[in-house]
């Protein structure tokens, strides 16, 4: 699998922003045979407050540490969001990297909630969407992709990939093109937002993404970066079909930078159902198994479910006519 190196990434998100940024967002008035895309060097570092030449130097890549003034300069020169300074100081401000915790050294705390959430789907990731660790209603819902070990953002493209090649002659193709369009956006935005550019692991899926998917090197070269918070996703489950389940991220506070996920739905809703159904079925599942791994509970439990049987018909001609009575 090729690794990307590291790349210019300040000077990158500057130059993808500027050209972005349209003059009229600024206030500047746009003459007649004016080709520049976006706002040209100098207008975005007389809009930060900074010389020329230092903007040369930052888009160069020549000085990657500007101070917190010239990031708000630049923030405010670019029209970035909250997210966009947050990312954009983090560029500027790198810190040192730190591998993160491999599965076996999640904390024990993260692990016993994933444990205690057993009525919602959940799972931890790190910052480069690889899955580390998940609950067993979370593998229930989806265990081609809640799987320790899985890439969900490689994932998430392989299944685009499947997608394109089908075949295009039906009505909806066009809108699941945009709903997977605005999908890998969001993901591939929070990639860039939350991954470290020093981490080999990171740019060993930039490297295989690139390689392998055409759409990745598409969406990437838009340089958009944001987390992703909450949301909604669907999902397909036994008997119930397609249901929508709402998520909310939490991140887990240490050096590592990982993150829990959790799927949830509004109660009474064919969500929340779908979720109580593989709850109970993980249950019977789980009890079938503790009964086969002790056969003599097994024999006992066997033996007290026939003798309820062999009882029922009395206990309900008892019942029946106790009914009648009171009638």
């Amino acid at each position: 699998m090729r690794s990307i190196g590291p790349e210019n990434t300040l000077g990158a998100f500057l130059r993808a922003r500027r050209e972005t940024v349209q003059p009229e967002d600024v206030g500047i008035l746009r003459l007649p045979g004016r080709r520049v895309p976006g706002l040209r060097r100098e207008e975005v570092a007389d809009l930060a407050g900074v010389s020329l030449d230092y903007y040369l130097r930052l888009e160069q890549g020549k000085d990657s540490r500007p101070s917190d003034q010239v990031v708000v300069g630049l923030a405010r020169a670019l029209l970035l969001d909250g997210e966009g300074r947050q990312y954009l100081m983090k560029l500027a401000q790198p810190q040192p990297f730190i591998r993160a915790a491999p599965e076996e050294q999640i904390n024990d705390a993260v692990a016993e909630l994933l444990t205690q959430w057993s009525h919602m789907p959940a799972y931890v990731c790190d910052a480069n969407q690889n899955v580390l660790a998940v609950n067993p209603l979370a593998t229930a819902l989806a265990s081609s992709i809640l799987v320790p070990g899985i890439n969900h953002l490689v994932a998430a493209y392989d299944d685009y990939a499947a997608f394109c090649a089908q075949p295009s002659d039906y009505d909806r193709r066009t809108v699941e093109e945009a709903g997977w369009e605005g999908a890998l956006r969001n993901l591939t935005a929070a990639l860039r937002f939350n991954g470290d550019p020093a981490d080999p692991k990171f740019r060993e899926v930039l490297g295989l993404l690139s390689e392998r998917h055409p759409a990745f090197r598409r969406i990437w070269a838009l340089h958009e970066a944001k987390p992703q918070l909450s949301g909604t996703s669907m999902f397909e489950v036994e008997t119930f079909g397609w249901v929508e389940l709402s998520w909310q991220t939490l991140n887990v506070p240490g050096p590592a930078n990982l993150s829990v996920t959790l799927h949830f739905a509004a109660a009474g809703s064919r969500g929340a159902d779908a979720l109580a159904y593989l709850a109970a079925r993980g249950k019977a599942t789980n009890h079938g198994a503790e009964l086969r791994d002790r056969p003599g509970q097994f024999e006992t439990d066997e033996l007290a479910a026939k003798r309820s049987t062999a009882s029922r018909p009395a206990a309900s001609e008892g019942t029946n006519t106790r009914t009648a009575q009171s009638s």
